[in-house]
């Protein structure tokens, strides 16, 4: 389906790679030329992906409709046919959803970026690189791009974490991020590479082309053997437990830019890769292997709070905050069922606008006092009070208040698991009972995290923003610019619009889950489990001695 013949995608995705080049060529002390193309380059972006998001909104496709005919803003040309490679971009309800939310969270790293004097030029490159690769993976529709694109995401994250970052972790943190992120995308197209040369069986030429990928039927046998290595390798993107300490590290030593960029898109482009690439392709992999990812999934949300209860940092309460909230999205997955799957996609926006309102907050307060600490800090609101409010705000989000996206995002995801989804791995699994049986005890305990978060934020909250102000204490304490300002507004006007009316969100959400759902659904109806414990173990051990 197109709507205009303008490549508003490549222009989105590229412009960012073509301003990182003229920036670079910029000389050394034009750092302010720097700052002004990146803040263009953000607009335009924020401006193209507004209005691609605005007219899927009003053409948003009906209900079992596959999902190749889902997608909008269709740009295909041929790049090198004979390996099956080709240059094919589009959106569906999902894609360009976050497609918004890179642009605008990126535009906020700009802004908040604003100030920084050492070597403003590579940053704002990098910053760019960043940007380009994280939209490049939602928009590609061709295997080969989104691997590419997921590369390009990853890189820049190194370099800026070691130059920029804070002095005392960020050379131990870069390196350990970029070691786990490029084992796991290495897996993950290991993974993709074996399948694709299965394509021939299925009748079908080698292709990346995933519109074809989404209706191939792999055998069962394949499905099972590496449906693992195809979702975990993204999915320590997405901060899957066990391969989720990097994330924390990461959000610490980033620059405050980064660090939006990183809890608020990144890890959501491991959840959207470990959706697209992993669930939809290989569906009955999927029915197969969630009953234990659940497990996993619920690690993630409990444990994640209970560390960050633990916390005296206010970036390491938020890292593994985000541990805890992106387990939700994992979570929503395994469910199952649309509306978990829906809610998951929510949480993506949700937890994006947030994890970045609350590093910007954190960013403010560094700036000023050269402290995290929960423990030294007090008395913020008498002096910051705009980030006083924001963190606030921010916390209501992270607790899941009504009226506010939090709630919007993870209700349905509790009521999806709580139904047990839609999984029916008949009477005969093991002890002669459905694990699907224990979603429901899931959804309880999962629930303990609602606590949990409500008593690590509101500690923070009076920790840092009530008490005793000592003036003498901080020497740099200064007003917020009027532009941090905007940046704090930005993010909790979309907060709160999408709590009040989750009607600008959930049905474009809603229609990007809907052909992957119903994957699942034909998968669940030609799929039985004898043993489920006695064919993961023996499959797993298959796997490992001979795959």
């Amino acid at each position: 389906m197109d709507v205009l013949n303008f490549p508003f995608l490549s222009v989105m995705t590229l412009s960012p790679l073509l301003a990182a080049a003229v920036i670079l060529m910029l000389p050394k002390e034009r750092g302010e030329n720097a700052r002004m193309l990146g803040l263009a380059t953000m607009i335009i972006g924020v401006m193209l992906s507004l209005y691609m998001y605005i007219a899927y909104n009003q053409n948003l496709p009906a209900a079992g409709t596959r999902w190749a005919d889902t997608l909008m803003f269709m740009e295909e040309h041929e790049w090198l046919p004979s390996l099956g490679i080709n240059y094919i971009m589009g959106v569906d309800g999902l894609s360009a959803t976050l497609v918004l939310l890179t642009s605008i969270v990126g535009l906020g790293g700009v802004l908040i970026s604003w100030g920084i004097s050492d070597r403003p030029r590579e940053f704002y490159a990098f910053f760019m690189l960043l940007v380009a690769g994280v939209q490049g993976v939602f928009v590609s529709v061709d295997g080969f791009l989104l691997f590419f694109f997921y590369e390009l995401a990853v890189l820049p994250m190194y370099i800026m974490i070691v130059i920029w970052g804070w002095k005392e972790r960020r050379e131990y943190a870069a390196m350990k991020l970029t070691l786990f992120l490029l084992i796991g995308s290495f897996i993950s197209f290991i993974a993709f590479l074996v399948l694709m040369f299965k394509l021939p069986e299925a009748g079908l030429p080698i292709t990346f082309d995933l519109r074809v990928w989404s209706e191939v039927h792999f055998p069962l046998s394949d499905q099972i053997k590496w449906f693992m290595p195809l979702f975990m390798g993204f999915g320590i993107l997405a901060g899957v437990f066990p391969f989720h300490n990097w994330s924390p590290d990461g959000h610490v030593a980033a620059p405050t830019a980064v660090s939006m960029i990183h809890a608020g898109v990144l890890m959501k482009l491991g959840a959207y890769a470990s959706m697209r690439v992993g669930i939809q392709i290989l569906p009955e992999g999927t029915v197969y292997w969630m009953p234990l990812i659940i497990f996993l999934t619920l690690i993630n949300v409990v444990y994640g709070a209970f560390v960050a209860m633990r916390q005296r940092d206010m970036k390491y309460l938020i890292g593994y905050s985000s541990v805890s909230h992106m387990g939700l999205v994992s979570m929503g997955f395994a469910s199952m069922a649309l509306i978990g799957f829906t809610g998951a996609g929510v949480q993506m926006v949700s937890h994006g606008v947030m994890t970045a309102l609350f590093f910007s907050v954190v960013g403010m307060i560094y700036d000023r006092t050269h402290t995290r600490s929960l423990d030294e800090l007090s008395g913020m609101m008498k002096v910051l009070p705009w980030t006083a409010f924001a963190f606030i705000l921010g916390g209501l989000v992270s607790m899941g208040m009504p009226g506010l996206s939090g709630f919007i995002a993870e209700f349905p995801i509790f009521v999806g698991v709580w139904s047990g989804g839609t999984l029916d791995l008949g009477s005969n699994a093991v002890f002669g009972w459905n694990p699907s049986a224990y979603y429901p005890y899931i959804a309880l305990v999962a629930a303990l995290a609602i606590i949990i978060t409500a008593a690590y934020i509101v500690r923070a909250i009076g920790s840092v923003f009530f008490g005793e102000y000592d003036g003498k204490k901080w020497h740099d304490m200064r007003p917020i610019r009027p532009i941090d300002k905007f940046v704090l507004i930005m993010f909790s006007v979309i907060l709160i619009a999408i709590g009040i009316y989750p009607a600008i969100i959930v049905p474009i959400v809603e229609s990007a889950m809907m052909p992957v759902v119903e994957r699942l659904h034909e998968a669940q109806q030609t799929f039985t489990v004898i043993d489920t414990v006695q064919h993961i173990a023996v499959n797993l051990i298959t796997w490992l001695g001979g795959a």
